[in-house]
């Protein structure tokens, strides 16, 4: 069973950026897409970027479009979020997990783990 462990969130102001990175452990996860998700208080846990398991296709939310960019290093089973612009909306729980391509990303494959805190201030 693959686990996936996220870090790298914070408290950052408007404007500030942040970098998110998803460490998986137990199985290689270089066959699969990769993708990550936001929780806001509240609200449901949705979509925010995918990355093909080669790293040559990308997809993005709409509301992080040219905000953020996804990436991935298959050699340390790690997938990064960069985070330009930050807006309050942005404010969420991150958690990343796999799926089997990029159209399906949002039926993803493993556990979730336990996310990290990204906070933006006003």
């Amino acid at each position: 069973q693959v686990q996936l462990v996220e870090s790298g969130g914070g408290l950052v102001q408007a404007g500030g950026s942040l970098r998110l990175s998803c460490a998986a452990s137990g199985r290689t996860f270089s066959a699969y897409a990769m993708g990550w998700f936001r929780q806001a208080p509240g609200k449901e846990r949705e979509f925010v970027a995918a990355i093909s398991w080669l790293g040559g296709s990308t997809y993005y939310a709409d509301s992080v479009k040219g905000r953020f960019t996804i990436s991935r290093d298959n050699a340390k089973n790690t997938v990064y979020l960069q985070m330009n612009s930050l807006k309050p909306e942005d404010t969420a729980v991150y958690y990343c997990n796999a799926g089997k391509s990029i159209a399906t990303i949002q039926a993803t494959l493993y556990d979730w783990g336990q996310g990290t805190q990204v906070t933006v201030s006003s």
